[in-house]
């Protein structure tokens, strides 16, 4: 397997790994730091701000892809991400963490936008799908060890020493990135006139279809991530990234053994597949009374994610122009954010900091992946139409 994909591929895997592992390591914890800061009313805000910064930061970092350079991209967003990690241990007033939480929101923009247009020009020709799928691994792998790991380390020292190791995971991600060569033939020099945004830096129209599944699709995870630690804490479960070591372990498993299977049956054929899990996931999530319900419910959404993220990735992939890649990447991230948004911005409405309002929430969620569902089985069912 080595052998298939460049050291390239595997360097940028390991730095993207390493970057989701410094991003996600402080969220479990955050919840109780804002809390500390005098708004334990308004947890879901944390989500909501990262994901309002990645979505404003996505089109700004597709372009600078397209023109710059795709590693420039990355590098931004890790400059950043490693700032704000050091930064918070001086944060003492609610109203900065709010400023420096949106600013952390800008590294989780760029860093990904940039990377996935780098990666998409050095996948191997007809194995996208499967190379989605291993790079999707890694992302996965980096979420759920930050969100496991995070607990772990705040329970034996405090918030100082969590930020700091955030800081230093992402620096790690950094040196990991240096080595790797542009894929950009002709980079330009920057310019402030380059941040000029126009509509056709925002939306890339030939990637739509999947930027429409992944908004609804990632409603659900817009919840996960406000809900779980809470959930956790219900459950008597101490660990608050608890349910992320389960996921990851499950989204690892299905990735290695069915990373090909939308090279061979289809990306809507796979996403059906996907779709389906996910609304089983929130179901069972949302009848969840015990660690092993708990940890069921979270084993099935990392088989939705391990399926439906390297096939929406794929499909992007097979959908972007050559020479609008990190608008095309861009376009995918700006859904999966405002789909995030959705879903933490549903906890403002719906979350009263009780068990069965959180019930309630993702019960929602499985609602929007069922529209996602019916959407791919009327396009499939057109594909077929035209076809026959």
């Amino acid at each position: 397997m080595l052998k298939r994909y460049s050291k390239d591929f595997w360097l940028l895997s390991a730095s993207m790994f390493f970057f989701m592992l410094s991003f996600n390591l402080i969220l479990p914890e955050m919840n109780g730091f804002i809390s500390g800061l005098g708004g334990s009313e308004v947890k879901g805000s944390i989500i909501f701000l990262f994901s309002v910064a990645a979505g404003v930061s996505r089109p700004f970092a597709g372009r600078l892809a397209d023109l710059i350079g795709r590693k420039r991209s990355v590098f931004i967003g890790l400059g950043i991400a490693i700032a704000a990690s050091i930064s918070y241990a001086w944060v003492g007033a609610l109203s900065v963490f709010f400023v420096l939480s949106f600013a952390h929101g800008l590294s989780a923009g760029f860093a990904p936008t940039g990377a996935t247009a780098l990666l998409t020009d050095i996948l191997p020709p007809g194995r996208k799908g499967a190379a989605m799928g291993l790079w999707g691994t890694f992302i996965s792998l980096g979420i759920g060890v930050g969100q496991a790991l995070g607990s772990y380390i705040f329970e034996r020292s405090n918030f100082d020493t969590l930020f700091m190791t955030s800081a230093a995971f992402g620096i790690l991600a950094l040196l990991l990135l240096s080595p790797i060569k542009e894929t950009l033939p002709e980079q330009q020099t920057f310019q402030w006139r380059q941040l000029l945004i126009k509509w056709e830096d925002v939306v890339e129209p030939s990637v739509k279809p999947a930027a429409l599944i992944m908004l609804l699709t990632a409603i659900s995870s817009g919840l996960i991530f406000v809900l779980t630690p809470d959930y956790s804490t219900y459950l008597g479960i101490a660990n608050k990234g608890y349910f992320f070591g389960i996921y990851v372990l499950s989204t690892i498993g299905i990735r290695l053994v069915f990373s090909s299977l939308s090279d061979r049956i289809g990306r809507r054929e796979t996403m059906v597949i996907g779709c389906s899990l996910l609304v089983l996931s929130m179901v069972l999530l949302g009848y969840t009374d015990d660690v092993w319900s708990y940890s069921f419910a979270a084993a099935i959404f990392g088989l939705a994610t391990g399926i439906s993220s390297p096939t929406l990735f794929a499909w992007t992939a097979d959908l972007s122009l050559a020479h609008r890649r990190g608008t095309g990447s861009g376009t995918l991230f700006i859904a999966l954010e405002i789909g995030i948004l959705i879903g933490s911005g549903l906890t403002f409405l719906f979350y009263k900091n009780t068990i069965e309002s959180a019930r309630h929430c993702l019960f929602i969620a499985a609602g929007f992946g069922v529209i996602a569902l019916l959407i791919l089985l009327v396009q499939i069912r057109s594909a077929k139409s035209i076809n026959a």
